[in-house]
């Protein structure tokens, strides 16, 4: 899809996704380094990396800055993410690889194309996966990390059935942070706005169709707790599993391979 790039102010447009981003997850900066300080202590300093539903590459570009030995593949649906991330970031002097794929398609692991990796990461991306497409992705990570990987996800991951006053709180939370009121006050950009300006750059009209039809017919899944997750990573393969940073439902999932 071309696009006219001379006119557009990728890094600009990067900051402004940041922020707004940072207003849906005010921990989100504590969140990703909790996710390095892991791959820090379980991994040797040169490692391969995929970072799954990356949009425009926040763990790559932050990986790949902590880690001076670590190579990313950067994967996503979306080509406004990835062309966004591109022209933002390029390719990290041959560091960074950009991949354009369907996280739920049944052929996500010859596109990504790698044989085995040392880690996965993701954040704020799993949740659209509907709970048969997210079960087979991680029958695939399975196969694809090396033995002793580790996949790292971290999202809201709600609290199972069982604990119904702390799923309650934190979705009152959570509703709080979201409020257009609330980032009107923070002085944000909503995800919204920010499209909504985007989809005045003549550069990205093209790619926003694009976009438009890549997700037509996909709808986001009904409610799916971290306990679903444990179970689905359980039955692909990962030996050890759990939480290893938390704030309510805001968590990263660790699991090894």
């Amino acid at each position: 899809m071309s696009t006219d790039v001379g006119t557009i102010d990728w890094e600009g447009w990067l900051r402004r996704w940041d922020a707004q981003q940072e207003g849906y997850v005010p921990e989100r900066e504590a969140r990703f380094t909790a996710m390095f300080d892991v791959v820090a202590e379980l991994l040797p300093t040169s490692f391969v990396a995929v970072d799954l539903g990356c949009g425009p590459g926040a763990i790559s570009q932050r990986l790949l800055t902590r880690f001076s030995g670590a190579r990313s593949v950067a994967v996503d649906i979306d080509p406004v993410m990835v062309a966004l991330g591109r022209g933002a970031l390029g390719t990290v002097d041959g560091r960074l690889r950009w991949v354009e794929a369907d996280l739920a398609s049944p052929d996500l692991l010859e596109a990504i194309g790698e044989t085995q990796v040392d880690v996965v990461l993701s954040t704020t991306a799993l949740h659209w996966l509907q709970p048969e497409a997210l079960a087979r992705l991680y029958r695939d990570l399975g196969r694809l990390l090396r033995s002793g990987g580790i996949f790292l996800n971290g999202d809201n991951l709600a609290y199972p059935a069982v604990l119904p006053t702390f799923d309650r709180l934190s979705h009152r939370v959570l509703e709080g942070q979201w409020s257009d009121s609330a980032f009107a006050e923070r002085g944000i950009e909503t995800a919204e706005q920010w499209w909504e300006a985007l989809a005045e750059e003549p550069g990205f009209r093209s790619l926003i169709a694009e976009r438009a039809q890549r997700f037509a017919g996909k709808q986001r899944p009904g409610r799916t707790d971290v306990d679903a997750h444990m179970e689905a990573l359980s039955v692909a393969g990962f030996s050890e599993i759990g939480t290893i940073w938390q704030v309510l439902s805001n968590r990263v999932l660790l699991a090894v391979r």
